[in-house]
Order: C-alpha cells, then sequence, then structure tokens
C-alpha cells in the first residue's frame, strides 16, 4: 500500500479577490504543452548562483560524431561533509533557475545529511546551447535519452575531478525532470543510488484527455458547481463562434488584440485551449510556494520578470478564487463570469491584450533563432512531445468541462512545426515506453510523490510498485508541491510527505 497522506479539506487561506491570475497569455505560457507542463526550476530569473560550464558531447550515441557544447551548472557547497552524498537536481523544459540553489526542500535534506549539491540545465534550454539554432534538424539532438546521457556523463567526470566517485548520488527532479530522476536511476544505476521522482509523468501517451478531467474533479472539490457553470460558459462560447455576427462581442469580451477571424477549426481549437488554459494551470499549481522564487530574486537585488518567470505572478489566486468568480452572478450569465476571469488574470500579468491568432502562434513556433519568440522552450518542449511523449490535454472525454481542442488539433501542430505526422507521433511514443517501461517501470530506490490535485498524478505512479518503488500520494496539494520551500500554512499531510521522503533517503544512504 502506498504511503498517503490522510485526507483533509483544501488549506483555506485568504485570497486576494481581484488579482486573478492566470498562466496562459504571458511570455512562454503561449505554448500550448510547454505551459502546462512548466518545470519546477523554470525561470528567467538573473544568477544567484555562480554559473559553470561543462563541456558535453552533442550525440552520446554516435561514437564517429566528435562535436561539443558547453552545458550550464550550479553548485552549492554548504552542507557538504567530507563522505557525504551528492544530491543532483536535474534541469528541465526552462532555463535552470539558481534560486533552487538556496532554497527547498532538497536542500533541507541536504544540510541533514551533508550532501553536496549540484544542478545541471537541461540540453537546448535556458543557456544551455547545443547547436546555432534550433531548426529541426537539429533538434534531434534533443530527447530525454541524450539529457539522460547527459547526466551520467556529467556525473561520471564531477566523480572523477571531485573526488566523488564512490560517494552516493540521489537525483533529484519534478515533472518532467521528476521522469528523468526516475529514468536516471532506472538506465543508469551504477551511476545513481536513488532517486525522488515528483510528479513525474512516467507513462507516455498521444492522447491525455485525463488531465481535464482531474480539472473538473478539482474545480468540484472547491464547489460542485463551479466545473458545471465553466462548462456552461465554454459551450456557449464554442456556439457563438459559430456565428460571425458574435466575433466582434466576443473580441471586447475577451480583450483580443485584433478582430477575431475564425478562419479554420485550428483558429477556434486556439483561442478555446488559450481560455481554458487560465483554469488548467490555476489547478495545476494550486496554492503551492512558487512564491519563493521571487523573494530569492529580491535578496539578490534581482526584481521577478512577470513576463517570463510565469512561477511567481498571481501565486495567490487558487481554485477558490476562480470558483468565487464562476459562482458570482451580479458579474453576469457564465460566459460573462467567464470573460472576467480571462480580463482579470491579464491584468494580473500586465497583458494588454490576448493575440489569440493561429497563424502567429505557427510563425513564432516556426522561428528557428535562439532569439525566437518560442525558444525560451516552447519550439523545445513542443518537439519533445511529438517526438516522444504526446501529452496533449484534448477536450476528447465528456467528463471535463471544456469544448473545441481535440487530439487532431494538436497533433496536426507536430506537421505544421516539425513535419511529424501523427503516425510518427504514435510510434514516438509507444517506443517511449517500450524504452522506460511506463507505469510497469522496475528498478529500487526511487521514490514517487504527486498531488491530488495536480493533473499529471493521472501518468504518474500514485501506488507502490514495490517496497523499494515507493509512492507518496499527497491529497490536497498540487504540482511539485513537496519540492518548495516549507511555510507554516502548508497542509499537515505535505509536511508528512516530506519527512517520510527524507526518512527514505536516510534508509536508503545507509
Amino acid at each position: 500500500m502506498a504511503f498517503q497522506t490522510h485526507d483533509l479539506p483544501l488549506c483555506k487561506v485568504l485570497a486576494v479577490c481581484f488579482a486573478l491570475c492566470g498562466l496562459a497569455a504571458v511570455g512562454e505560457g503561449r505554448f500550448r504543452g510547454f505551459r502546462k507542463f512548466e518545470v519546477v526550476q523554470g525561470s528567467n530569473q538573473e544568477a544567484v548562483s555562480e554559473e559553470l560550464w561543462f563541456t558535453q558531447k552533442l550525440d552520446h550515441f554516435n561514437g564517429a560524431d566528435s562535436r561539443v557544447w558547453k552545458q550550464r551548472y550550479f553548485v552549492n557547497e554548504a552542507f557538504y561533509k567530507p563522505g557525504g552524498p551528492v544530491f543532483l537536481m536535474i534541469g528541465g523544459e526552462g532555463p535552470a533557475n539558481p534560486a533552487w540553489m538556496k532554497e527547498g526542500a532538497w536542500l533541507t535534506y541536504a544540510e541533514k545529511l551533508g550532501a553536496l549539491c549540484l544542478m545541471l540545465e537541461h540540453r537546448f534550454y535556458g543557456k544551455s546551447h547545443p547547436t546555432a539554432d534550433l531548426s529541426t534538424d537539429n533538434l534531434r539532438f534533443l530527447s530525454s535519452r541524450q539529457a539522460l546521457a547527459d547526466l551520467a556523463h556529467f556525473r561520471t567526470v564531477m566523480g572523477e575531478t571531485r573526488g566523488l566517485t564512490n560517494r552516493k548520488w540521489v537525483a533529484f527532479g519534478g515533472s518532467y525532470p521528476g521522469s528523468l530522476a526516475a529514468w536516471f536511476r532506472l538506465k543508469y544505476p551504477h551511476l545513481v543510488h536513488a532517486s525522488v521522482a515528483t510528479s513525474a509523468p512516467v507513462f507516455a501517451t498521444v492522447n491525455f484527455p485525463e488531465y481535464l478531467e482531474v480539472v473538473w474533479r478539482s474545480l468540484a472539490s472547491e464547489n460542485a458547481d463551479c466545473p458545471v457553470l465553466v462548462k456552461k460558459a465554454s459551450d456557449t462560447l464554442v456556439e457563438r463562434l459559430e456565428d460571425p455576427k458574435t466575433f466582434e462581442n466576443i473580441t471586447k469580451d475577451f480583450n483580443l488584440c485584433s478582430p477575431l477571424q475564425i478562419q479554420s477549426e485550428m483558429d477556434s481549437a486556439y483561442l478555446l485551449e488559450m481560455l481554458a488554459g487560465n483554469f488548467m494551470d490555476v489547478v495545476q499549481y494550486n496554492e503551492d510556494n512558487r512564491g519563493f522564487e521571487e523573494k530569492c530574486a529580491r535578496s539578490e537585488g534581482h526584481g521577478p520578470q512577470p513576463s517570463t518567470n510565469l512561477g511567481v505572478v498571481g501565486t495567490n489566486v487558487t481554485i477558490k478564487v476562480l470558483c468565487g468568480v464562476m459562482s458570482d452572478a451580479s458579474l453576469g450569465d457564465p460566459y460573462a463570469r467567464y470573460a472576467a476571469v480571462a480580463r482579470l488574470m491579464m491584468e494580473t500579468f500586465s497583458v494588454k491584450c490576448l493575440d489569440t491568432s493561429f497563424s502567429n502562434y505557427v510563425r513564432d513556433m516556426t522561428n528557428t533563432s535562439w532569439d525566437g519568440p518560442a525558444a525560451g522552450g516552447g519550439r523545445q518542449w513542443v518537439y519533445q512531445t511529438c517526438s516522444e511523449f504526446g501529452f496533449y490535454q484534448s477536450t476528447d472525454s465528456p467528463n471535463q468541462p471544456f469544448s473545441g481542442f481535440p487530439l487532431g488539433y494538436q497533433v496536426k501542430q507536430c506537421a505544421s512545426f516539425y513535419n511529424i505526422s501523427a503516425e510518427e507521433v504514435a510510434e514516438a511514443v509507444a517506443q517511449t515506453n517500450e524504452y522506460y517501461g511506463g507505469y510497469e517501470i522496475r528498478s529500487s530506490r526511487i521514490v514517487f510523490p504527486n498531488g491530488s490535485i495536480d493533473p499529471w498524478h493521472a501518468l504518474g505512479i500514485t501506488q507502490d510498485i514495490t517496497a523499494e518503488l515507493p509512492a507518496v500520494f499527497i491529497k490536497g496539494t498540487a504540482h511539485c508541491a513537496n519540492m518548495y520551500p516549507a511555510r507554516s500554512q502548508d497542509l499537515p499531510q505535505l509536511s508528512e510527505a516530506r519527512d517520510h521522503i527524507f526518512l527514505l533517503l536516510q534508509q536508503w544512504l545507509k
């Protein structure tokens, strides 16, 4: 039986009702697959820790290719005691955030266990540029397998140069890096002794309608009427999008940047997905402690950057706040309340208008320059979904509150951006599960923490596989919650989960 924390109602925190937030309309948030799978380290804050550089191979699986590049990493030696373990935080689909070298649950564990802490940025993200640009031809070097080989080579060379070869190494990661942490232990068991794989989707799937099913349940956990009202609003919008006479009003209602034009199903799907994203993001990160990243930046004299640091702005907006707006009859019918949510979220993020042009999105996503609008992670991450994982959060299930962005819309983007067909996406996803094992992963000393509110738990391990592959399922918490620094308002079961993970580490490092 998995270690399951006791079921308590969601923490009743006071939220500022007028300061609604959403991640959908800002910065990298425009890049669909990327936005809802934002790495826990993702941020463009200036460094609060010294940047170091490691010479890495471009292609680990071709001995005849001798090309190399520089990969960014960070070190914190403050807690290290000779003979202690080495903790390796794995970067993911965004810039590695050095705030994590100053705060986070893993540093609490490091202090107690005398660990040296390292963080390695993922290839093709942040400042770790292996190639001259992001052409589809170059993106063939972007994969989880190459990333794991990066980690293996980094661990080997660091072990040799720092005298850490015989130390016990522990991998940490949240979200996609959580999957990498599990797979690092699976594929390189001689190099990594244990892993903490937080909010890790280990099963690849082309269609992931369960994501929105969890959104329904998470909204309903606050107020049973909330997802029903969202569905009514979404259905009304879908209906109006079929009548060009309503376009002028829709443009005003949602403060669009240009007059609404629907020339294909892709145009309407993009608009509908963007507006649904307001709810998807708030559910995914409900009541977490991402705000610590801002505090770390301020302590170094660097202000937060709302347009890129999606993890900080609007963290006071919760499921409770959104459902409060959707239940407010004084705002009008459910459609009007839905529009109010969108406008107030834009206000929170200082976004003047909503760019819902699908053609602009295609233009940005096909820009292959490192200076391009999608180079912060959007072009790269969507490529990984097309070439490895799928994870498309479609409206193909009847048990969710949104309409209008089916699987076909999502998969067509793979062809538009990278010339990858629907059949090739399906084949790539099947190969990923064959290579890593999906839900049937078999290894040892990997712990899988997940939150019940987080929609990604549907693709993760939420029950013990074996005593050596335990799950920690935390009721009432969201994406990567156990990784953030502890605070007084944390749910008791979240504190309990962090303690349980520490006890496992203590036991595994004996």
